[in-house]
């Protein structure tokens, strides 16, 4: 099972994890990092580093950043098209440098 650590602290990552959470059907275990000693034990990251990124544990593995929402979108049916679509490294990579043109 793929573990993603986010900051339910921020009105913006809740708001996007609460909607991510409506259509995990349990492929995922969401841990919130707020205040959580546990979080920062098993990925060996400070309370801020957590706070300021996404993390997963994957396979064993530890994944930051960006590629974080290419393993929810993998784990989610609803999101597995952005998954097969953003996968290729190209097109994830210019959806991150213009995804603010989509607001």
């Amino acid at each position: 099972m793929v573990k993603v650590f986010f900051n339910n602290s921020c009105n913006i990552c809740r708001a996007e994890i609460n909607h991510y959470k409506k259509y995990s059907e349990g492929n995922v275990e969401w841990v919130d990092v707020t205040d959580n000693q546990e979080a920062q034990k098993i990925t060996s990251k400070s309370y801020k580093e957590l706070l300021r990124r996404m993390h997963v544990i994957q396979d064993g593995k530890l994944i930051q950043g960006a590629e974080v929402f290419l393993i929810i979108w993998k784990n989610i049916p609803k999101y597995n098209f952005l998954y097969k679509i953003f996968r290729f490294k190209p097109l994830f990579f210019l959806f991150l440098k213009n995804k603010h043109l989509l607001k």
